[in-house]
């Protein structure tokens, strides 16, 4: 057991307490508003952001938890941010991934709660994930249970189908927290699909015809994007970006890589990327960034979800040879 991160959690949630006493007391009527009318939404992180974004549009005012260039799973949160939390009108979470949010948002009474977890089938991925002979489970009822879903990839943001049925949700949601423009809501997320549809066929068309079909990254965060695209994920580490190879997984990837004549180790911008960098020197490959997209920085390759998605395509393609 980790005493001193206990430690630590425990002074947090105490602070916590206090701090969101004195907010409740200070704050005006009616927070889940701000001054000008539009409803307050809380994100956990950014691809929960950009849905709130995108469909809310001019309607909303989007509060993002995770500050960028802090590694979601990390985060623990201030006073303020609990309290934050509380004067949300509508919250956009995916539960699993940040476990201080899911604390703070069971604690919280904030009535129009969207779990992104909730709305698209979740799979179990180890540090191999082949996408040549899987179908990826779309036709999913939303009811999956917590205990069924401990331990699940939560990286359903980099697939493009199951991201649009994301949205789906999340404009449910607004839509009951704010109904005089839930018109709006609908229109705005017709048009992220479609968007988002267009995104998928970019990458099934530009990965329909590779040298190769595999791709080493830090950590298991591409999944569902090898299983939509028919493509097989060799992570360094499982999902767990921090963890650290075995000897015995170090020396299947050089096997790995010579059989399926890999050239490029992919890391990304807010994990350590020593490891990989490590790695590719010994097998004498390339590196090259595949962004996990849990936050956008300035060394991200693209100013929102579109450009680094389609940056993330590009790479891709460079590295699996597509013809």
């Amino acid at each position: 057991m980790n005493i001193r991160r206990s430690l630590s959690t425990a002074v947090i949630a105490g602070a916590s307490v206090a701090g969101l006493l004195t907010l409740s007391a200070c704050s005006p009527a009616g927070g889940a508003r701000t001054a000008d009318g539009r409803l307050r939404v809380t994100a956990s992180f950014y691809p929960m952001q950009f849905l709130a974004e995108q469909i809310g549009g001019k309607h909303v005012e989007v509060s993002n938890l995770t500050r960028p260039g802090v590694e979601p799973h990390d985060l623990e949160l201030t006073p303020r941010q609990t309290g934050q939390l509380d004067e949300s009108g509508a919250i956009v979470y995916l539960k699993g991934l940040q476990p201080a949010v899911d604390t703070a948002i069971a604690q919280s009474g904030v009535k129009n709660v969207v779990d992104a977890a909730s709305l698209t089938g979740l799979e179990r991925h180890g540090n191999e994930v082949d996408g040549r002979h899987h179908t990826t489970g779309d036709n999913h009822s939303g009811h999956t249970g917590d205990e069924e879903r401990a331990g699940n990839d939560p990286h359903i943001w980099l697939d493009p189908v199951k991201f649009a049925q994301v949205a789906k949700g999340v404009n449910a949601t607004l839509g009951k927290a704010d109904p005089k423009h839930r018109a709006d809501y609908q229109k705005n997320t017709d048009a992220l699909v479609k968007k988002l549809d267009a995104l998928d066929k970019d990458f099934r068309d530009g990965l329909k015809h590779t040298a190769s079909d595999t791709f080493l990254t830090t950590h298991a965060a591409f999944g569902y994007l090898a299983e939509r695209y028919g493509l097989t994920e060799e992570a360094i580490s499982g999902l767990d970006p921090e963890s650290e190879p075995s000897a015995a997984r170090i020396k299947d990837l050089h096997t790995l890589a010579a059989r399926h004549h890999v050239s490029t180790v992919f890391f990304e911008t807010l994990a350590n990327p020593a490891t990989a960098k490590t790695l590719a020197s010994d097998m004498h490959l390339k590196t090259d960034v595949l962004d996990p997209l849990e936050g956008i920085t300035g060394k991200s390759r693209g100013k929102d979800y579109f450009g680094v998605m389609r940056a993330n395509l590009a790479a891709l393609q460079k590295a699996l040879g597509a013809k």
